[in-house]
């Protein structure tokens, strides 16, 4: 019935046509849309299906021939991608993976495909990183359990103190929100950055953890008693996560009174959310008073470097 219409009424249907189109535009791109409002989040919705997802390729001496794509999963921004690209965390593991022990040296595994799943900043660097690796054995065809959650390399601190004919470990208790748990455990920290200073770091964290000032010399490296083709650090969880830990053994002597000052003293930097606790126990206690993995593998090293005599003599 349209061709049956005047021209004036026909005018007055286009635009009421065209002013309820605009309207509904406006609706969904105007700033004044509530962000959580269904048409924004349609709208987000929309975008986000439509977008190209973020993909970078690489191409690895051990397969030249076979690049490999880096794809950002949904919710990765631009810059975080290029941010996890770059981060030593994600350079390290892959160089980890190339080295002469690592998982692609015999040529029997082959990676296809990661995705950058998550990225927590610390400030201006990265502090953790989660990726998932595509990783298939050649000869079945099967894929390889590849889910990373990187953090880098940390390092820890076994303190012995002597007094009065008996011998202390100094802990720090802490809020462990992963395991929802408070744990006696070894002061310990990350590194805050690739110089791989992991003495350095162990004598801030005792530092900032437990208040006492230790000298770099006096360090002893426990990890250094392993053999190198273990790359000399420990691996507390290596199915799921890259962290390797340096572990180092402090022996001092100090009167009672420094012992009891030690004890329930709160520490840590707190604008940073650490809320610590000293907490000083006999040595020959240590071994059952905390499932800390650090503590057990120092006390392991500890002892049997002690039993072959590989540890150097105690100073006076």
């Amino acid at each position: 019935m349209s061709h049956l219409l005047q021209p004036s009424m026909r005018l007055q249907l286009h635009l009421r046509r065209d002013l309820h189109s605009l309207s509904r535009t406006f609706i969904f791109s105007s700033p004044l849309s509530p962000p959580h409002s269904p048409c924004a989040i349609a709208l987000r919705r929309k975008m986000s299906a439509n977008s190209s997802p973020l993909i970078h390729s690489i191409t690895l001496p051990s397969q030249l021939a076979h690049p490999v794509q880096i794809v950002a999963a949904p919710g990765i921004s631009d810059a975080e991608f290029r941010s996890a690209i770059e981060s030593s965390l994600f350079k390290q593991w892959l160089k980890n993976a190339q080295s002469e022990t690592g998982i692609f040296s015999g040529g029997e595994l082959s990676l296809e495909r990661v995705v950058i799943q998550g990225v927590d900043m610390f400030g201006k660097r990265i502090g953790f990183l989660k990726f998932k690796a595509d990783i298939f054995d050649k000869e079945t065809g099967q894929k390889v359990p590849g889910i990373v959650f990187a953090r880098g390399p940390a390092a820890a601190v076994l303190i012995l103190l002597d007094s009065e004919d008996e011998t202390y470990a100094v802990l720090t208790e802490q809020v462990r929100v992963p395991v929802g748990r408070f744990i006696l455990e070894l002061p310990a920290g990350m590194l805050d950055d690739d110089k791989g200073d992991f003495v350095g770091t162990a004598v801030r964290e005792v530092e900032e953890e437990i208040g006492l000032n230790l000298k770099v010399e006096d360090m002893i490296d426990l990890t250094a008693l392993l053999e190198p083709s273990t790359g000399c650090r420990v691996f507390p969880s290596p199915g799921g996560c890259d962290e390797e830990l340096s572990l180092f053994l402090y022996r001092g002597r100090v009167d009672r009174g420094i012992i009891t000052q030690l004890q329930g003293k709160e520490t840590g930097l707190r604008d940073h959310g650490e809320l610590i606790k000293v907490r000083v126990v006999p040595y020959e206690k240590l071994w059952y008073m905390t499932a800390d993995a650090k503590v057990l593998a120092a006390i392991g090293l500890y002892e049997m470097g002690k039993k072959q005599g590989l540890l150097p003599p105690q100073k006076a």
